[in-house]
């Protein structure tokens, strides 16, 4: 028996009037405020456009399914946060293990503030998190960092450069994850942060980093 194929989640069109742009803009506050609200399991089309106060076919006119337009919020998420840290890291006149810190604590504190959204992301992470435009989203953020490795780790092997973003990513994701599933204050948020940047730190000079001032 053939694989039932996944359902497409990329928009059907782009808006291109103002107008349009409005439209899709009112479309995903509501899709946020329903998911904020009645988790993914919950999350349809027809409790969007109601929220939105538009017909459903005009909703489906921008999303073919509740899947691209979770997917579009995950993307919104994705890209906002692989900007943050990529500017973060990119930053050449600080320290290259004093971005790392301080990409940790701006990671850390970003779940804190967006938990419960993102547990609701995370939900519906099944109906799209194999599909390749979500690939290729993931594939943006881990880039950045990859050349980050790059200029810590030079002497280092592409594999190890590899196995070690591999190993921060995760950890800093699901650790990220577990951490900010409880309210916490600015003061617990800064402990977390730096002593979970204190090991990764350790960790690069571990594999022979060097960054004094870091």
């Amino acid at each position: 028996m053939s694989e039932r194929p996944a359902p497409p989640i990329s928009q059907r069109k782009q808006p291109r009037q103002a107008r349009s742009t409005e439209l899709v803009a009112v479309i995903l506050q509501a899709a946020t405020q329903v998911l904020a609200k009645e988790g993914a399991q919950r999350f349809t089309t027809a409790r969007v456009a109601e929220k939105a106060g538009v017909s459903i076919g005009s909703l489906y006119q921008y999303f073919p399914n509740k899947a691209a337009i979770l997917f579009r919020l995950q993307s919104e998420e994705w890209r906002q946060t692989s900007d943050l840290l990529s500017a973060i890291l990119a930053d050449a006149a600080t320290p290259p293990l004093q971005r790392l810190r301080q990409l940790v604590h701006a990671f850390i504190q970003s779940e804190c503030e967006e938990a419960a959204m993102r547990v609701a992301l995370d939900d519906a992470a099944p109906l799209y998190r194999d599909a390749p435009e979500a690939q290729a989203a993931r594939a943006a953020g881990e880039g950045a960092f990859q050349r980050f490795l790059l200029e810590v780790l030079p002497q280092a092997d592409d594999a190890a450069r590899r196995l070690a973003g591999e190993l921060l990513l995760a950890t800093l994701s699901g650790v990220g994850k577990r951490f900010s599933e409880t309210p916490r204050t600015s003061a617990q948020i800064e402990a977390y942060a730096k002593a979970m940047g204190d090991m990764f730190c350790a960790y690069l000079m571990g594999l022979g980093g060097s960054d004094p001032t870091g």
